[in-house]
């Protein structure tokens, strides 16, 4: 197993339930990727991935597997806004950016007058129909659809949110599939929006995470699991032998040769293809094409009485308003775990903790700032959004280089082509957040399809027996 990310640790841990001896090789000093806890003011926080999805079953079933069922927790409030046009607005009810409820877009005041008149022709239009190999851009989709305002103010904060990428480049098929759906139900998406959105279980949270944050999940996956992690090791070089496979890991300076029956990559694209040029030179080409973004979490910590006041979890920044945080997230009202931990007792001030995310994908050169300077921005924002003027108790930059792979139309061809090349050859397969999508759970069930793969094509050659 190459990467000790919560993919490869779930990948590992799914072969050893199979009784498959496993080593995991991760060039850092840590396992998690983008699972990371830090302190700020004496908190200890998620500086990476804060929640997992709760309506998939992947990342909630992997954290009761490993023993932590009762630390299991979802968020006080979800209730976000749009902090669009220099005002904070209710951020509308949608499917993923697509409306799902015309008279709360009216009122939110979220798309101008002349976005309304555009956006209400929807109803009107003829069907949109997508073949089941063709793609298109989110914006393409949902602009036809609704006009560029709806994407501009509703579509593209959601999506840098999570992407921290741009509508007009990432494909409605790998990115929002809840949305190309809606074309199979109705002749409006609207129509079809708000039936979905209407359908929802209420009282099944979207959200879930960790007492404690779910940075504490790699660390019990790897030790229920009993999975042995070499840190501070890269693999340096991946090669076919008669008999399984041959890997270079540590330094170049002393390389060790490992033998294995089955490896897995649970590393980003790059790493990947690099890995791959020799043993499958057509998916190396394909991965090798797959552009990341970079982004940075500013960790801040106040007093109480120092925050005005707020309401719900956080707010959205439009990108066409040009500010500098995408994203902010009250952390001390999104999680009740996170506020108990700021309680300071009689002898001093309660802290309150939040966090703003900052950068986009072919916007890195925010990035290059100094970390103080980029604390400054975040606080900048937030003066103009929420009248916050105090300074921090504490504050944490966390830079995030190259963690988001950016999924550009025709990306589902792509995994396709890339997972052919790969199952050509026993023994290997890939997987994590570059293929079917970031969220823990959507990496966890890639893990979990590399495990079977692996072990039903040594299976198919009568090299391993089916449990």
């Amino acid at each position: 197993m190459v990467g000790a990310g919560i993919s490869g640790l779930a990948a590992a841990a799914a072969l050893g339930d199979r009784g498959v001896p496993v080593t995991v090789f991760e060039g850092s000093p840590r396992i998690g990727g983008k699972l990371s806890l830090a302190e700020v003011g004496g908190i200890t926080v998620d500086v990476g991935a804060e929640a997992m999805l709760n309506r998939r079953p992947e990342a909630t079933a992997l954290a009761r597997r490993c023993g932590l069922a009762d630390r299991l927790v979802h968020p006080a409030t979800t209730a976000a806004s749009l902090w669009s046009r220099g005002e904070m607005r209710p951020l509308p009810r949608t499917v993923m950016g697509v409306p799902a409820d015309a008279r709360a877009l009216v009122a939110s005041r979220v798309v101008s007058r002349r976005g309304l008149a555009r956006a209400a022709v929807e109803v009107a239009l003829p069907s949109t129909r997508l073949h089941s190999t063709d793609d298109l851009s989110v914006a393409d989709l949902v602009g036809r659809r609704f006009g560029a305002e709806v994407v501009d103010r509703l579509v593209e904060p959601l999506l840098g949110g999570v992407y921290a990428g741009h509508a007009r480049e990432l494909s409605a098929r790998a990115t929002v599939p809840q949305v190309v759906a809606l074309l199979d139900k109705e002749r409006s998406m609207l129509r079809a929006a708000t039936s979905v959105a209407g359908s929802r279980v209420d009282d099944v949270p979207v959200f879930a995470g960790l007492v404690g944050g779910v940075g504490r999940l790699p660390e019990a996956v790897a030790r229920s699991a009993g999975i042995e992690v070499r840190t501070d090791t890269s693999v340096r070089r991946l090669a076919r032998r008669a008999t399984g496979w041959e890997l270079e890991v540590g330094s170049a300076h002393a390389p060790e040769v490992v033998s294995a029956d089955i490896v897995v990559l649970a590393t980003p694209a790059r790493p990947t293809s690099r890995l791959l040029r020799d043993v499958a030179p057509a998916a190396a080409a394909e991965l090798a094409g797959i552009e990341y973004a970079s982004m940075a979490v500013v960790s801040l910590v106040f007093r109480t009485g120092d925050l005005p006041q707020t309401t719900g979890s956080g707010f959205l920044v439009p990108p066409v308003d040009r500010r500098d945080v995408k994203a902010a997230t009250y952390s001390f009202a999104k999680w009740d775990w996170v506020r108990e931990a700021g309680r300071a007792g009689d002898d001093g001030d309660d802290l309150l903790m939040l966090r703003c995310s900052i950068g986009r994908h072919r916007e890195e050169h925010v990035l290059q700032a100094a970390d103080e300077d980029l604390v400054r921005l975040a606080l900048a924002d937030l003066g103009d959004a929420i009248g916050l003027e105090a300074r921090p108790v504490d504050a944490l930059v966390t830079r995030w280089g190259g963690a988001l792979p950016q999924y550009a139309v025709g990306h589902p061809e792509r995994v396709r082509r890339i997972r052919f090349s790969v199952e050509q050859l026993p023994g290997l397969a890939v997987c994590g957040a570059a293929y079917d999508g970031l969220g823990i759970p959507a990496c966890i069930a890639s893990a979990d399809r590399a495990a079977t793969q692996v072990l039903d094509g040594l299976a198919s050659r009568g090299e391993w027996t089916r449990d």
